[in-house]
């Protein structure tokens, strides 16, 4: 693995006649992240979890949570037999818990459904709780090696602006997947690396906002670049705030059943947020997503 920054050099362009895709992989080959999730004999399930825990979540968070969930519960049947309450307390910090429950489901389906063996099938990967049209084909791709467009935000803008000459990616569509797909390599091995390359190129060079277009291999077969980098002319994009919102307070609220050995007063959870009429909000919003149980003299804890 190389560990020069992105930026830090300008890539040298390919030769005009090697194909998009096949430029792709032969960077990526010299700029890819050590991450442990993409090392060789990876299973399938590993995969899964990290693909689950990857959403909406900065790698350097999830690689020591990865490692921890792999170690403790190192195969679906593990973490099926795990109560809600242990995978939330394994959890963390990772945030949107409702993943962890989700993943524990997925797991229970996986041992029922597959005997326990993560399925390759997109449509059956798909029927898992909790596992969507990005997650199937990341996990059919680079858990079973299967020849598959993977398409997540990274790989959006990347196309955005390498085939369509945009700055940013416009809302999801079905036509995504053809983009990506027509510049995979044919051979079926590369295919599969180069759907991983397009995210890295995307995470590490191809960035939003200030793109380092002296260090990307296509710079010189970008539309974007080649009409001069028109700036982004769509509507404002809005900063997700965190401070503040429900979100914090579910977390903060969380955080103390997850220290509780035992289920806890009403009490017990006032000193997480002072506002009450949003401290209640947030309470019963643990309890509909099932991440909070009321036992029967009113208490709460994490469920199971």
């Amino acid at each position: 693995m190389s560990t020069t920054s992105p930026g830090a050099a300008r890539h040298q362009p390919a030769p005009a006649g090697e194909a998009v895709g096949d430029v792709l992989v032969d960077w990526y080959a010299g700029a890819a992240r050590d991450l442990p999730w993409r090392a060789p004999g990876t299973d399938p399930w590993a995969v899964l979890v990290s693909e689950v825990m990857l959403q909406q979540t900065p790698v350097r968070r999830v690689e020591p949570v990865w490692r921890e969930w792999l170690a403790r519960w190192p195969a679906a049947a593990d973490l099926a037999a795990a109560s809600p309450a242990e995978v939330i307390r394994a959890w963390g910090k990772l945030g949107y818990p409702r993943r962890a429950l989700r993943l524990r489901e997925a797991a229970v389906a996986i041992n029922e459904r597959h005997g326990g063996a993560v399925p390759a099938d997109v449509a059956e990967l798909e029927a898992l709780p909790g596992i969507g049209t990005y997650t199937a084909r990341a996990v059919a791709c680079f858990g079973h090696g299967s020849r598959q467009p993977v398409v997540d935000t990274n790989v959006r803008r990347v196309v955005a602006r390498l085939v369509h000459g945009r700055a940013e990616a416009a809302p999801a569509r079905a036509t995504d997947l053809t983009d990506i797909a027509e510049l995979a390599p044919a051979d079926d091995a590369r295919a599969v690396r180069f759907s991983v390359a397009v995210m890295e190129l995307g995470a590490l060079v191809c960035v939003a906002g200030s793109p380092r277009c002296g260090a990307c291999p296509v710079s010189d077969r970008c539309a974007w670049r080649m009409a001069g980098s028109p700036a982004y002319d769509g509507p404002p994009r809005r900063v997700q705030a965190f401070a503040g919102t429900d979100r914090q307070v579910r977390g903060r609220l969380l955080d103390v059943l997850r220290a509780a050995p035992e289920p806890v007063e009403a009490d017990a959870l006032t000193p997480a947020w002072d506002d009450a009429v949003q401290r209640s909000r947030c309470l019963d919003s643990l309890l509909v997503d099932g991440l909070v149980e009321q036992t029967p003299d009113g208490r709460f804890s994490l469920p199971g």
